[in-house]
């Protein structure tokens, strides 16, 4: 058992360095998923009278007077700043006295869970690696492993020291509170709100509840707030659409990576349990389908007006805030940010005024994707794309986009697209871009192999200018590379060349 602990934290140390939003402590540490909101104010001038020996945390939700999500995290907010034990347990009761759920901080089994309906290319369950309590000074924030049964009473205990230097709550009528009903069976419109103002406090409560199967759009309304949570959308859930409030105002967001759920956390783990499903292309995608913020591999999805952040640092390995992985994907007014490997889509998808960053292929996948009047933000040297569709298959086109940079990023230091020699006839197709001078004159890379095997290449280019509307020269461009004529170009500004007839308008 120690040993497979130790496993646990070595893959979550990485993550640990990602915390940008909340600081954790605590000794195997991982950020939280879930829902991690400020107290109300009159939980947070409650909790600054405790003092030692006097009475305990404030603890949301509390009372049974109003009903809560069934999704709801549980929060503790102490007199003063707060760490977390190395042993002990945080039970979930229900009424009766049985226990629920249970957060044991010295087994390993605490630090995973289910998302959503995620199983293998086996149809097995998968289980990701995740945190279950997170510490930010005064508060701490336990998203419980699944969510609750509407319309119970429950009560919640802790084991003194479960907080060092705390004591326990053993009372079952100290923490209780009870969960709301839940919207209808069937619902076509839910809504999700950080603060309780919704049918769920989560996103991925309300993808739960979307039967599988559906054949019909259902629409979630996620307000304003930060959403710390893994987001999962499996196959058997299309037709879905979720709006925020705007990109400034929702933002979803987890520090989730290849090291805490990928191919490097993958290597112990049965294939029955960890083989990705819907693999577009078998062998490259064995394991990376777990490592995004908010992964999608059903059909027929929409996201707007939000911002996708996977909070993983600089050099913290693959980290995609967006996986797209199924057919009909539309991305509007959305914000996508990470480091490496920001926005991946494999299938038809549209992407369309929204805006990309990251330093190393980050925007990546097999196409065909056709991403419109959009911004890509260069963090660094690197690259921005990487396509790897098939010889005979469309890859990603990119219309009216604008490729910025950090200030820090030099010039000549990024490449429009790389590939590798897996991949020969990757398609890359930039057309009417504006392009600061961090584009490297020679345009486009190539890995493990040459022109003279690039061929079938379509690295392509139509109408590039620099942010004054001056057209950029192009002679030092990949000698596989082309400049397409105006005829060619006026082709490919039109989504339905690379979409097969699919209208995202619609």
């Amino acid at each position: 058992m120690r040993s497979m602990f130790r496993q646990l934290v070595s893959r979550l140390r990485p993550v640990l360095r990602a915390g940008p939003v909340v600081a954790v402590l605590l000794a195997p540490a991982v950020v939280a998923p879930g829902v991690v909101a400020p107290p109300s104010a009159a939980a947070a001038a409650a909790a600054a009278s405790d003092a030692p020996g006097g009475r305990g945390p404030v603890l949301e939700p509390g009372g049974t007077e109003t009903a809560v999500c069934a999704d709801t995290p549980l929060r503790l907010t102490f007199g003063s700043a707060v760490r977390l034990g190395t042993e002990g347990r945080l039970r979930v009761h229900r009424a009766d006295g049985r226990v629920v759920d249970t957060v044991d901080l010295a087994d390993p089994a605490s630090y995973q869970r289910f998302v959503g309906d995620a199983r293998s290319d086996y149809g097995q369950p998968h289980r990701w690696t995740y945190e279950p309590v997170v510490v930010a000074g005064r508060t701490a924030t336990v998203l419980p492993h699944r969510a609750l049964a509407p319309g119970r009473e429950y009560y919640v205990t802790v084991d003194p020291g479960f907080f060092r230097g705390q004591r326990g709550i053993t009372s079952p009528h100290t923490w209780r509170f009870r969960t709301a009903d839940g919207p209808p069976p069937g619902s076509r419109r839910l809504r999700v709100d950080a603060r309780g103002g919704g049918d769920f406090c989560t996103v991925q409560g309300a993808v739960d509840s979307v039967p599988e199967g559906n054949r019909s759009q259902v629409r979630v309304d996620v307000a304003p707030g930060t959403y710390r949570e893994l987001v999962y959308v499996g196959p058997t859930r299309p037709h879905l659409r979720i709006r925020g409030a705007g990109a400034g105002r929702t933002v979803i967001g987890y520090p989730n990576n290849n090291v805490l759920n990928g191919d490097s956390a993958m290597a112990d783990v049965p294939p029955e349990q960890s083989y990705c499903p819907r693999r577009v292309l078998p062998e490259p995608d064995r394991f990376n389908c777990w490592r995004a913020a908010f992964g999608v591999d059903a059909d027929d999805f929409r996201l707007s007006d939000v911002t996708v952040h996977n909070l993983t640092s600089e050099g913290g390995s693959q980290a995609e805030a967006f996986r797209g992985n199924g057919d009909r994907i539309v991305l509007e007014r959305v914000r996508v940010v990470s480091f490496q490997d920001s926005l991946r889509l494999q299938g038809r998808a549209y992407v369309t005024d929204s805006y990309v960053e990251g330093d190393v292929d980050f925007v990546w996948g097999t196409g065909g994707v056709f991403v419109r009047d959009s911004e890509l933000k260069a963090l660094d040297a690197g690259y921005i794309s990487q396509v790897r569709n098939a010889p005979d298959g469309p890859g990603v086109v990119f219309a009216g986009t604008r490729l910025t940079r950090a200030a820090s990023v030099p010039d000549g230091s990024v490449l429009l697209s790389r590939i590798d020699s897996r991949f020969p006839a990757s398609q890359a197709v930039f057309v009417d871009t504006v392009m600061d001078s961090h584009v490297a004159p020679v345009g486009w890379g190539l890995t493990g192999f040459d022109c003279t095997a690039g061929q079938a290449l379509r690295f392509w280019e139509y109408g590039s200018t620099d942010p004054s509307g001056t057209p950029v020269n192009t002679g030092e461009r990949l000698s596989c590379s082309r400049q397409l004529t105006a005829d060619e170009a006026s082709d490919w500004r039109d989504p339905a060349r690379l979409l097969d007839g699919w209208d995202p308008s619609v």
